[in-house]
């Protein structure tokens, strides 16, 4: 048995979809994430006992709360006769288009792994932070649990991860407006039909995102990185979206879009001077819709969920 009772872990945010990779790719940036205090119990039971930091009014009860969910999937899988009491400390806004829903998860499957007799390898938590991951989405997709596991950008499947290799100074500038949209929302607006040329050009999108960093060739990135599926009908629930967008593509973006289900908008660049300069032109396109908003600027090739000392 464990000597250990208690374990604190971080999960950093993530820029869901990538743009062209809907629910499927994703890429975690240092800066901002959720923290997990996770107690080892005798009680063949998950308890959340406080939620703190940034947001509040989150479900306590456990099975409606995505850290809670995934604790309950891990036990039931592993067959545990303990239980968990989890805290959780938020440092993502709710409805942020920063993957706050998965980060808290991420985390709380950490910590309780660092307190299991046997730990499991990372890899083998991805199914239980999608069972979490849909209690705040309505459907299990990797696009962000998968890299905040493992760190980097991440081709997340039903059943795999694959990590994509990017350059190191490839950056990422996100820019997160005061503004709530919640994920159940974005994704209502994806209802309706959909042409099959617009399947096959974000094919080749996808793809030449997935070449081009593979490749470290930003020609094809730059080429690949636009969403012709999701982005035209989610701008508009992003205030002053083309402007942000434009101000990204004006400081030599890769390319642009909303992060996740938004209202956060992202950028890709090929080095960090340009991500900060650009960063600053993003927020103040925001400025003009009225709203204040957050930057964060750091590595494509962000950090992985961390057990704390």
């Amino acid at each position: 048995m464990s000597s250990v009772r208690t374990a604190s872990a971080f999960a950093p945010a993530c820029v869901g979809n990538v743009g062209v990779g809907f629910d499927i790719l994703g890429h975690t940036l240092a800066g901002a994430g959720d923290r997990a205090q996770v107690t080892r119990i005798d009680e063949p039971v998950v308890r959340i006992a406080a939620i703190e930091g940034v947001v509040s009014g989150l479900p306590l009860e456990t099975e409606r709360n995505t850290a809670g969910a995934a604790l309950i999937a891990l036990r039931a899988a592993l067959r545990l006769e303990h239980g968990f009491e989890l805290t959780l400390h938020k440092g993502i806004a709710l409805g942020s288009g920063m993957a706050g829903s998965a980060a808290s998860c991420v985390a709380a499957l950490v910590a309780a792994n660092a307190l299991l007799d046997v730990p499991l390898p990372r890899e083998a938590l991805y199914g239980y932070a999608m069972d979490g991951e849909a209690v705040a989405s309505g459907g299990r997709h990797g696009d962000n649990v998968g890299p905040q596991l493992l760190g980097g950008l991440m081709l997340a499947t039903a059943t795999r991860l694959v990590r994509i290799p990017v350059p190191a100074h490839w950056y990422c500038a996100l820019v997160h407006p005061h503004h709530v949209l919640e994920t159940r929302r974005a994704r209502a607006a994806l209802a309706g039909a959909y042409a099959l040329h617009e399947f096959v050009v974000q094919s080749a999108n996808l793809a030449q995102v997935i070449a081009g960093c593979w490749r470290g060739d930003a020609t094809l990135v730059r080429e690949g990185l636009k969403d012709v599926l999701v982005e035209p009908r989610r701008a508009p629930l992003v205030p002053n979206f083309a402007r942000v967008q434009q101000a990204a593509l004006d400081h030599g973006a890769l390319g642009a879009s909303i992060s996740g289900a938004g209202p956060s908008v992202f950028g890709w660049f090929e080095d960090a001077h340009a991500a900060h300069a650009a960063a600053e032109a993003m927020r103040a396109a925001f400025a003009e819709a009225g709203l204040s908003s957050d930057v964060l600027v750091g590595p494509i090739d962000g950090p992985a969920a961390e057990v704390l000392a």
